[in-house]
């Protein structure tokens, strides 16, 4: 009898369900794209009920459109945008505030005390993170000072924090289940990822009642079961979606690594059972736990992927359709020297400016709709670049580099990457990596896989591309780009 595996895939602007069978074939799939709220400069929040109907709607019309009830689904997996918070209110089960975003900047002047304050080597000695908006802690902090009497109903034990991971599951279970996972845990900057348990000196320098966190299980463990489709399912593995494409790609070897083309883009190395302290302002994350057992890795985080042609279409409107970027792109002569420097919430790895802002520079008066698409796909290599220059800098190397996410269908881009960063790109043949990873997780926990090597085996190279550029070129291109990265830059 066929084992079919629920996937819900929560996403920065988009919900996906996907079902796939025990050889990981995607057989169903579903999205549906939700609002993004921009109150302020600097600040991007999403509501509550939006992310949780648009997943309960997503895996319904998967389900359907894949003819199957929920009794003949085997388990869940659950991957979610990361670092994105929620408070909520552990008897109502609403949100007492939107959820804040990974990109939200607003508690930068809040990091900026803390760091002048001298607290910078202790977070980072402790999370493999650098004190910065981008993570939960202070977004949670932000909450119960700025929500009228939200500490007073923390301290109180009424309040519940989590990930969207967290949120998602509590709904799932009815309330019963109020638990996360190590990836997700290792995001919020009040996790020691050495002890593998929430740090109690981070949680008093954030001012946060411990009564709040989520229980840390496994990546692949037993978190519950949710009754929301018909029949009771479990629910068997959960990831943060950079982590959760890492385990897609089956990079569970030393070395190993993968870059995720979605909203932003997030190039993660296996660094094995070694937590590497990064001197090129890498992140030190979890990778992975697996029967308590801990694979670390070095993560550089680029802020803005996908969301640049987001931009062109929803923003600017100089395309209808994301359909429409690669023959575009192929259109623009190869001497062009627009640049876009994609800084819409700042720059993250190597940077970590917060307060540089986007900006386009060499714009003639033949520059066209289709120089601007392709200088959006040449941001992200060169993003990307830059990346692997601060992963070589650790002096680890790089051997081939697994890409996924919606922009690696884009052949185009994935050349122009393969020739800027001289390393051969391979694209599996599910792209859909971040889905197929929680698959795999729950499938382990299910016993639908057997182990690490059976997933190793069904690992697929549908494409792959080699640097075709001379040394001269790529140094041209690289010195292109840092010059005007150089005219954004604040600090």
């Amino acid at each position: 009898m066929t084992s079919y595996i629920l996937s819900i895939d929560q996403g920065t602007t988009s919900s996906r369900a996907i079902i796939f069978n025990e050889k990981a074939q995607l057989i169903a799939q579903a999205q549906q794209e939700f609002e993004q709220i921009f109150p302020s400069d600097g600040w991007v929040e999403h509501r509550a009920k939006d992310i949780l109907e648009s997943v309960l709607d997503t895996c319904k019309q998967a389900l359907k459109l894949a003819g199957l009830g929920a009794d003949q689904i085997s388990t869940i997996g659950i991957t979610n945008q990361r670092e994105t918070t929620l408070v909520w209110d552990k008897n109502s089960g609403e949100a007492i505030y939107n959820a804040i975003v990974w990109q939200d900047r607003r508690t930068h002047a809040y990091c900026k005390e803390l760091v002048e304050q001298g607290h910078s080597d202790k977070v980072t000695e402790k999370t493999g993170l650098l004190i910065d908006a981008y993570f939960s802690a202070t977004k949670v902090s932000w909450i119960l000072d700025n929500v009228s009497g939200a500490r007073e109903k923390a301290e109180a034990g009424e309040l519940l924090f989590g990930t969207v991971d967290s949120f998602l599951l509590w709904h799932l279970t009815d309330g019963n289940r109020h638990k996360t996972d190590a990836t997700n845990a290792s995001r919020t900057m009040l996790f020691n990822i050495h002890q593998q348990q929430w740090d109690q000196e981070l949680l008093d320098l954030f001012n946060i009642p411990s009564s709040m966190l989520p229980e840390v299980l496994d990546c692949a463990a037993d978190f519950g079961e949710t009754p929301a489709f018909g029949a009771p399912i479990t629910i068997g593995g959960i990831a943060g979606d950079q982590q959760a494409a890492l385990f897609g790609q089956a990079c569970f070897e030393q070395g190993m690594a993968k870059s995720t083309y979605g909203t932003g883009c997030f190039l993660i190395i296996n660094t094995g059972d070694k937590a590497i302290k990064s001197q090129h302002k890498l992140l030190t994350t979890v990778g992975y736990r697996l029967n308590g057992k801990v694979s670390y890795a070095l993560e550089g985080s680029i802020f803005i992927a996908g969301a640049a042609i987001q931009w062109l279409r929803d923003g600017i409107k100089i395309i209808e359709n994301a359909n429409e970027v690669e023959a575009l792109a192929r259109s623009v002569s190869t001497d062009s020297q627009l640049v876009m420097v994609p800084a819409f919430t700042g720059l993250g790895a190597p940077h970590w400016d917060p307060n540089a802002r986007g900006a386009i520079f060499g714009i003639t008066r033949d520059t066209g709709i289709a120089d601007f698409v392709a200088a959006a796909l040449k941001a992200v290599c060169y993003q990307t670049k830059d990346l692997i220059k601060a992963i070589e800098d650790e002096q680890i190397e790089l051997g081939k580099l697994r890409v996924d996410g919606g922009m690696a269908n884009n052949d185009w881009m994935l050349q122009f990457l393969s020739d800027l960063v001289d390393v051969e790109v391979q694209r599996p043949a599910l792209v859909e990596t971040t889905a197929l990873g929680a698959a795999y997780l729950a499938g382990l926990q299910a016993g639908i896989f057997d182990s690490l090597e059976d997933i190793t085996r069904q690992w697929q190279c549908q494409a792959q591309f080699s640097p075709q550029w001379d040394d001269a070129l790529r140094q041209e291109h690289q010195q292109l780009w840092h010059k005007s990265v150089a005219k954004v830059l604040t600090k």
